[in-house]
């Protein structure tokens, strides 16, 4: 068993948790370019609610000193790009006369959280 706990200098964890949100076709690019750079992570499926669209999240464990390494690597793999999308007709009202009219709207990169990890056991 491995475990960190919190350090006796002030008191943080030496390890932070990344938590990466990024689009189904950015994932595959940003699980390789992890790899190469030597940084295990989890990958989960999940949705997003504006786009109704399939993402993949992250979870990122790595030591404070690697945070801006891994953060660069996301973003270099992670693109933002313009889509078209039709808008959802509005709730209680009448559909009936309710034309979508597409809109365009920037969709990609990345929604990253940088965390404090309490406590890390590998078992």
């Amino acid at each position: 068993m491995v475990e960190l706990k919190k350090t006796d200098v002030g008191g943080e964890s030496p390890m932070k948790m990344i938590i990466a949100v990024v689009q189904d076709q950015d994932s595959q690019k940003l699980s390789q370019a992890l790899i190469q750079a030597n940084f295990r992570a989890t990958k989960l499926a999940s949705t997003g609610g504006f786009l109704r669209a399939g993402n993949t999240t992250f979870l990122i464990g790595v030591e404070d000193d690697d945070v801006d390494r891994v953060l660069d690597i996301i973003r270099d793999s992670c693109q933002s790009r313009e889509q078209m999308i039709a808008p959802v007709a509005p709730l209680g009202g009448t559909a009936t006369n309710y034309v979508p009219y597409p809109v365009e709207v920037q969709v990609g990169g990345a929604t990253v959280f940088v965390l404090h990890v309490e406590r890390f056991v590998h078992f």
